[in-house]
């Protein structure tokens, strides 16, 4: 076991895949999944492929409003043709077409068997009994063949996506009533520390309101994690080891926040340290250089460093990816490129991550530009309320300079 003063050193590549291989000993997501309806798995995850019922659009079906025609009927110039009926969006008619006939047509109403073509109304007199068409459609024009979106049976959700509103549109699209999804992870959240009073509470001296539980209890309620708690573990060990006690049953992770360093009163890494071999870092990164994490009765167990900013990029870096592998969730894609709009030092050897503003320049540019005038500093709990995203400074990087490209990512 390593002491609390000569801990290994890691990047944070390192001790991500440290967590994701060790803390979680290469397990899979979790394996129960349940059946729920459509409209009742917004933010789920789905266990299981969706495959389509049905062609999409299931039948030929016009993209103008206009005149189902027969292409053949069209001549190079003015072509005259008589009216022969009407096809209204949600209408089973389907009106025989003769030569030189036509039949009035909305978009999205079905395309008679006999039509080929649509001629926008617009290309037209708009004639009622007959029409005069002056203008020159291409065969098949403005016609949306059957199965042109999806055929049958393909797939239009893969296992591992989130249910966001776009993927809820395209499952009823496809004809969806009820999805399998992955359970809802059950994480326990618990800030340390005896001077942590609740929002609202009278603060005497030495005493600070707790926000890290709350921020990561919502953020975790967002990405569709069961959560327990927020609750606050004071740092008298006995009381503390019977609280881990409590909330490791029933989870499938805990989550701590403060108490991870080097100190006599760092409540959670001598506890995890002395009764669940605990694994405590130092990460090549700022904020949030002291990490640890820990099984507690077999549960997971992540520890994150107090600092209100520390903790909430550590969730970040750290916490998402394994509750995505918990769910089975697809990775998000890397940092987008964005414009610094002010300068900041960084520390050269570290990877910095500061909270970032995002604006567009008069040329449209992405402008990043820190949320506080101190930048990444860990104890800056307003930062967040006001950053749309992180900026990500590279290790080799000592000063980013107004306009330099830098990564981010959103929060």
């Amino acid at each position: 076991m390593t002491g609390p003063t000569a801990r290994v050193l890691l990047t944070v590549d390192e001790y991500r895949e440290e967590l994701l291989t060790d803390l979680l000993a290469g397990s899979g997501p979790l394996t129960d999944t349940e059946q729920v309806p459509l409209a009742q798995a917004l933010g789920r995850v789905l266990a299981e492929p969706v495959r389509a019922r049905g062609d999409v659009p299931a039948f030929a079906n016009s993209g103008m409003d206009g005149y189902a025609v027969r292409h053949a009927d069209l001549t190079d110039g003015t072509s005259t043709l008589r009216v022969v009926g009407a096809v209204a969006a949600g209408s089973s008619l389907d009106p025989a077409l003769a030569a030189g006939e036509c039949v009035r047509i909305m978009t999205g109403a079905p395309v008679p068997t006999d039509a080929d073509t649509i001629v926008p109304v617009e290309l037209t007199d708009g004639g009622h009994d007959s029409v005069t068409i002056t203008g020159t459609v291409e065969p098949g024009q403005h016609l949306r063949g059957a199965g042109e979106d999806v055929r049958a049976d393909d797939v239009v959700a893969d296992a591992g996506v989130t249910v966001t509103a776009r993927v809820l549109g395209t499952l009823a699209a496809a004809g969806t009533a009820a999805v399998s999804v992955r359970r809802r992870p059950v994480v326990a959240v618990a800030a340390t520390g005896d001077e942590l009073v609740a929002p609202g509470g009278a603060l005497e001296r030495g005493q600070i309101f707790e926000s890290n539980g709350t921020h990561l209890a919502a953020t975790l309620t967002e990405l569709g994690v069961e959560v327990r708690g927020p609750v606050v573990l004071g740092d008298e060990r006995a009381a503390f080891t019977s609280g881990l006690d409590e909330l490791a049953r029933g989870s499938d992770l805990i989550i701590l926040t403060g108490g991870v360093s080097v100190g006599d009163f760092d409540v959670s890494r001598i506890v995890l340290q002395e009764s669940a071999d605990g694994v405590f870092r130092h990460v090549r990164m700022q904020p949030g250089k002291p990490q640890g994490w820990a099984r507690w009765h077999g549960v997971p167990v992540l520890a994150f460093p107090g600092n209100p900013v520390s903790t909430a990029i550590s969730f970040e870096v750290f916490g998402r990816p394994v509750i995505d592998r918990l769910l089975g969730r697809e990775a998000p894609g890397g940092a987008t490129l964005a414009v610094a709009g002010t300068g900041w030092r960084s520390p050269e050897g570290r990877r910095q991550f500061v909270p970032v503003r995002l604006t567009s320049d008069d040329e449209g540019r992405l402008v990043a530009t820190p949320a506080h005038r101190r930048g990444s500093a860990s104890h800056m709990a307003t930062s967040l309320g006001g950053a749309h995203a992180l900026a990500v400074v590279d290790e080799e990087t000592d000063t980013v300079e107004p306009g330099d490209l830098v990564g981010v990512r959103s929060l």
